[in-house]
């Protein structure tokens, strides 16, 4: 006996019903975007303050807490959500690569800038700032277009129009100096991680 065919009718009720349940299920991870918006945002407030206190550059390494910290954290949330919430679709499949593929990238460039730095004395980090100020919203955009969640789209573009303006800076030489450049940077993250991540957990509570 052949299969039978969808009609467009039930093939949209079923794209419909997967967009739906990957939505569910992230509105559940609201947490794992607030473990990241919290921890970039107190890391990044502890290197600025040591700085500005101690002047030395060596406190720059605290950046790398971040993955070390939030990569097996936020693996532990993903496991436990997906035991909870049970057989994942192929949609949350394409949103799980698309920041798998984020953060392989973003550990790819660290081990670049780092061989810079090492090897030729070269001060590229500035790269870390601009790829993950233009890389990250615009994952969290495409996101937030698939589950039809307009609070990451929102985040996600305030995160943008600041990894534009540091990449214009960039580009332009001008100095990305922390009295001014870090209020930015910790803006952008507050907007594209704990508001959306508050927004959705406290959608959660009310159902």
């Amino acid at each position: 006996m052949e299969d039978r065919k969808l009609t467009e009718k039930e093939s949209l009720e079923v794209i419909t019903s997967m967009i739906a349940r990957t939505k569910a299920r992230y509105i559940g991870n609201g947490n794992i975007m607030l473990l990241w918006g919290y921890l970039v945002t107190i890391i990044a407030i502890l290197v600025w303050v040591l700085l500005a206190t101690t002047h030395h550059n060596a406190w720059n390494w605290l950046w790398f807490a971040i993955p070390a910290i939030g990569v097996p954290a936020s693996t532990v949330m993903a496991r436990k959500e997906q035991r909870v919430n049970g057989v994942t679709t192929c949609f949350d499949r394409i949103t799980s690569r698309m920041w798998t593929l984020f953060g392989v990238s973003e550990i790819a460039l660290t081990f670049v800038c780092l061989a810079f730095a090492l090897i030729g004395g070269v001060n590229c980090w500035s790269a870390m700032l601009v790829y993950s100020l233009i890389l990250a919203p615009g994952t969290e955009i495409a996101q937030g277009l698939v589950i039809k969640e307009n609070s990451l789209v929102g985040g996600g573009i305030a995160g943008l129009i600041i990894g534009i303006i540091t990449l214009c800076c960039v580009a332009g030489g001008i100095p990305l100096v922390a009295d001014w450049y870090m209020p930015l940077f910790l803006l952008a993250w507050v907007c594209m991680m704990i508001i959306p991540g508050h927004i959705i957990n406290r959608r959660t509570e009310k159902r």
